[in-house]
């Protein structure tokens, strides 16, 4: 058996232009199927800048790979990761973490994160689409999540669980800290997410 983060975890930054070369795309290329302008991308893959999750499920789809393609190693396929506390991969801004809970199983469909906001972050002002199921778990604070125009306000304890396709988007409405669980079930990998911005 093999576990996931036996060495120095994989960088988010280099995932994207490993997976972006494996594709045989140019930044431009990229930049034009996911709406995004090759500086962004270029930043994102050097490090310089971290994605929000909404640029991440854009290069995603533009990239046809699940999204925790960007948080796994390359290497022999796994039957089973264990991820300690402190070696979570994570991504994100100086107001949103997303921390990885996990990933790199064959055919994977679940992916889990950690998510932090500080005040007033959230996901962004675009709404975000995509196939599968999203489940979310407020572990501390509070969150607020907007789906189809319907506002939910979640405090520790409280889950929502919605159809991804459905228009969506979260932010942190207090002045503290909001820590939540989020899971999302997507499509078969290797298969189109079909995430995409809502117009």
């Amino acid at each position: 058996m093999q576990y996931m983060n036996e060495e120095t975890p994989p960088n988010v930054g280099m995932q994207l232009r490993t997976w972006r070369q494996k594709r045989g795309l140019s930044l431009r290329t990229l930049a034009e199927r996911c709406g995004l302008s090759p500086n962004t991308i270029s930043l994102v893959e050097r490090g310089v800048s971290s994605p929000s999750v909404a640029t991440l499920h854009r290069l995603a789809t533009a990239l046809v790979v699940p999204i925790t393609a960007f948080f796994e190693k390359q290497t022999d396929p796994v039957e089973m990761i264990f991820t300690r506390t402190d070696e979570r991969i994570s991504s994100g801004s100086a107001s949103v973490l997303l921390e990885s809970l996990g990933s790199g199983l064959p055919e994977q469909t679940l992916a889990a994160f950690v998510v932090t906001l500080k005040a007033g972050a959230g996901s962004g002002r675009r709404m975000m689409v995509h196939e599968g199921h999203e489940l979310v778990y407020c572990l501390n604070g509070e969150v607020e999540y907007e789906v189809s125009g319907q506002h939910h306000r979640l405090a520790a304890g409280d889950s929502l669980l919605f159809e991804a396709r459905l228009p969506h988007r979260w932010r942190n409405p207090n002045r503290e800290p909001v820590v939540f669980l989020l899971i999302l079930q997507t499509a078969v990998e290797g298969e189109s997410l079909e995430q995409h911005l809502h117009p």
